[in-house]
């Protein structure tokens, strides 16, 4: 098979459910089912618009409520730096879950593993939307990332499945070009929820969306999983693949650049709502707006990746997406050193660094996953606890920092930038072992 050529399990499965007719004229329903399976191939709009579906329930689950932030504190009467933990705990649940989906979908398989993640998902976001105390919807967020994180780690194992050389990084990039529709309509819709219905509202809509991300893996996404791994799960064995995967350099280089993005990502998503409504004077809906406009960057920056990554390749695509992150913190810092209107140059240099990361990420999480073909669900799980851990770490951190200034925000923007270039630059000859 051609290092661009697709895997042609789903392909084979699909035709093996090929639609019929029983008798009396009926159609039979497995053959509908094995239609829309036709339908699933690897590089088909439905198969991917389902995959971002499942990748982007873990930003919709957390964009969707910012504009409830501080009427959480109101009505909960909570400090803004225990509201915040509602975010921190989740990312911690998030990273730290994450260690076990791969390794138990690399033994299981994909889809009864990201059944459960998601039936989990259910069941704390109901919790989360009957909270009548700040530490009960702390504890639920928790859970709610304890499911949430698997739809995202099994969504990039499933690419990895059916994909293989640069195909990988262009599919991954149409699903982030998809999957940030998110933060562009989940503030605002976040903002009118909280507007007309309050927050509780905001939950709501996330479990009607994630019944139906559930009710579209079970009846539509087959298992993708072609060898499942010899050895039972277990710690030992999880930890054996970890050192594996962390001896390869060009594994731990691309980690290492995925890291940088989500910081300055983190550091924004988990100040935001507090820097624009309460040091700006922004409303809950005007916050929403504003959001959704500095996050429309990362489109941007996707659908450019989509577009170009063949003919520029995941390396030059991650360089030319390293550089704008950069270019955004430093610009951040201009305009507070200035005090160049902050309320809105803040959200247009975020939008810069937002470009770049939708052109660097795609490409860096491409070349963590390439080097392991047979282990893509382990080796998807370990890039995602890294960079969790030290988002969830960077927004615990500003969120006791934040006061009546902007600037802890900004700076920890502009070293992640800066920081992505840098490794970036140094690390050239390393990643030149996987790229294609």
């Amino acid at each position: 098979m051609g290092r661009n050529q697709p895997a042609p399990c789903v392909c084979g499965l699909a035709a093996a459910w090929p639609p019929r007719m029983v008798q009396g004229g009926h159609r039979d329903t497995k053959g509908d089912i094995g239609f829309i399976l036709s339908m699933l191939r690897p590089g088909s709009l439905p198969l991917t618009l389902l995959l971002a579906m499942l990748t982007g329930l873990g930003p919709l689950s957390v964009d969707m409520y910012l504009a409830s932030l501080p009427d959480i504190g109101r009505l909960l009467m909570a400090p803004a730096s225990q509201v915040q933990l509602t975010i921190s705990f989740y990312l911690i649940g998030f990273a730290v879950s994450q260690v076990f989906y791969g390794p138990l979908s690399d033994r299981h398989g994909r889809r009864p593993v990201l059944l459960a993640a998601l039936s989990l998902y259910l069941l704390a976001t109901l919790a989360c939307s009957l909270a009548f105390s700040i530490e009960t919807l702390i504890a639920a967020r928790l859970f709610q990332a304890l499911g949430g994180s698997g739809t995202i780690v099994l969504a990039r194992a499933v690419v990895r499945d059916m994909y293989d050389g640069v195909a990988v990084g262009r599919e991954l990039s149409r699903m982030a070009a998809i999957m940030a529709i998110a933060p562009l309509v989940a503030p605002l819709i976040g903002g009118v929820l909280q507007t007309a219905f309050g927050w509780r509202s905001n939950f709501i809509a996330l479990l009607i969306f994630g019944a139906a991300a559930w009710i579209m893996v079970w009846q539509l996404l087959p298992e993708t999983l072609r060898r499942r791994a010899p050895e039972p799960v277990s710690v030992a064995s999880i930890l054996r693949s970890y050192r594996q995967f962390l001896r390869n350099r060009s594994f731990t280089v691309h980690v290492g650049i995925v890291t940088c993005c989500m910081g300055g990502l983190f550091a924004w998503i988990s100040t935001s709502a507090f820097v624009l409504q309460d040091i700006y004077g922004f409303s809950a809906l005007a916050f929403g707006i504003a959001f959704a406009i500095g996050s429309s960057g990362y489109m941007v920056g996707t659908a450019v990746a989509a577009r170009f990554v063949t003919l520029l390749g995941t390396g030059r695509t991650m360089g030319i997406g390293a550089a704008a992150m950069a270019c955004g913190g430093l610009a951040m810092m201009l305009v507070m050193t200035f005090d160049l209107k902050p309320s809105i140059g803040l959200i247009a240099a975020m939008a810069v660094y937002l470009i770049g990361m939708g052109m660097a990420l795609p490409q860096a999480q491409a070349g963590a996953l390439l080097p392991f073909p047979e282990r893509a669900g382990a080796a998807s799980s370990l890039l995602g606890f890294t960079a969790q851990t030290s988002a969830a770490a960077i927004g615990a951190i500003l969120g006791h920092l934040l006061g009546s200034t902007a600037w802890p925000l900004v700076i920890a923007t502009a070293i992640a930038g800066c920081l992505s270039l840098v490794f970036w630059m140094l690390s050239r000859g390393v990643r030149s072992c996987a790229a294609p």
